[in-house]
């Protein structure tokens, strides 16, 4: 009896021939499971082209309501912004790829998990920690590891050859990733750092030719770090940043060209596009300003850096994740508010913020004849902590 396999499949060009290669070269029974975490379009007819190239069965589920309320709220909350320009669309989608594989192999009975990741890309990385934390026992497959199928374009003439439909050619071999939180796209002429990439690789944001002329203004409204309004409007998590993309993404906001370091050491060429989550990274960082303690909110920039490379990394089921998110829930009480931003030809400015939890006093702020600061006290605060400068230099002299 032939083992089950079950493959992560997304209709792509790796996966589509994956499929074919794990039935031809390993006999292996093939089980896909695709995930819907927004990419949309790319989801139609997938059934049907899993199945016309050998799946025994195939698994479409709906996960959007899951990603954005247990992976992305809790990155935002965080402020994870991977090397200061990624916001983790991809990354943030794995660990709940991996955690739903793991669930279809035990219904299954299927010992195999297999995904098609390359040898020294990221979600390798990722998704086989995943496994390793929820179901140790279960064997890993990734063919592209393994065959000799060398670059894309030898995929391509094994997929034409095998009469597998994929939509990838040669003259546009882009490798692209999409979800609701955001795009990557890599490979072709984007290896070339010194390339500018072309404007029809763009699916979330409109070229500066398409920028209306008019500044678009938002007001968010937070509840206890989460996002829950638009302009007074209430919103689902999917529909909000949804709806954030649509409107950010009309000015071209959300854009990313970046050289990063991944996970096995070497750096790679990445472009992004987070139209939505680029508002709401904003937006949210500029309400904490606004309503956390100065040393929390200095040590809080400690921990989205850490969070950032955990989720990069693929550590989203380890004790110090779980950790940093008892402290960030923690942070997260006071901020509620709303954040009006203006919306102009690519940029996303904040351009007003309040909270009833605020620590912003205009009192103690102004400098009109409302002022209540005790300037006279500015003195003996400057000497006592300036102290430790006095006897440095004054040793540093003798």
């Amino acid at each position: 009896m032939a083992k089950k396999v079950v493959l992560a499949y997304s209709g792509g060009l790796d996966t589509s021939v994956i499929l074919k290669w794990l039935q031809e070269e390993k006999g292996y029974e093939v089980i896909t499971f695709s995930a819907d975490l927004g990419q949309e379009e790319e989801l139609r007819g997938l059934k049907d082209k899993a199945k016309k190239t050998g799946a025994k069965k195939v698994y479409i589920e709906n996960l959007q309501k899951e990603f954005v309320q247990d992976y992305i709220f809790p990155a935002l909350k965080a402020n994870a912004l991977y090397e200061s320009k990624y916001l983790l669309a991809t990354a943030l989608g794995r660990p709940l790829i991996a955690k739903k594989m793991v669930d279809i192999a035990i219904k299954e009975k299927a010992s195999v998990i297999a995904h098609g990741c390359t040898g020294k890309g990221n979600d390798q990385v990722r998704l086989e920690y995943g496994v390793f934390a929820l179901a140790p026992h279960l064997e890993i497959v990734a063919p592209l590891r393994e065959w000799d199928l060398v670059s894309r374009e030898d995929e391509i003439e094994y997929a034409k050859k095998h009469n597998i439909p994929v939509t990838v050619t040669k003259k546009k071999p882009y490798s692209i990733d999409r979800n609701l939180w955001g795009i990557s796209i890599e490979c072709g002429v984007l290896e070339d750092p010194w390339v500018e990439p072309p404007k029809d690789i763009y699916q979330l944001t409109q070229n500066e030719d398409k920028w209306p002329d008019k500044a678009e203004y938002l007001e968010i409204d937070f509840e206890r770090g989460i996002p829950k309004k638009i302009n007074n409007k209430s919103y689902d998590g999917v529909k909000l940043i949804k709806e954030l993309n649509r409107r950010a993404g009309r000015h071209g906001i959300g854009r990313a060209d970046v050289v990063e370091n991944r996970v096995v050491g070497l750096k790679s060429r990445e472009i992004y596009e987070a139209p939505g989550g680029t508002i709401l990274y904003l937006a949210h960082k500029e309400l904490e300003a606004l309503t956390l303690d100065k040393e929390v909110l200095r040590f809080k920039e400690l921990v989205a850096l850490q969070y950032a490379r955990l989720i990069y990394e693929g550590k989203w089921f380890t004790p110090l994740k779980e950790a940093l998110d008892g402290f960030v829930d923690k942070t997260q009480k006071t901020v509620t508010g709303t954040v009006r931003m203006k919306l102009y030809k690519g940029q996303a400015i904040v351009v007003g913020r309040k909270s009833k939890n605020s620590l912003y006093d205009e009192k103690l702020a102004t400098y009109t004849e409302k002022d209540v600061f005790n300037h006279a006290q500015a003195e003996g605060f400057i000497q006592i902590s300036g102290l430790p400068l006095k006897v440095q230099a004054k040793i540093n002299k003798r």
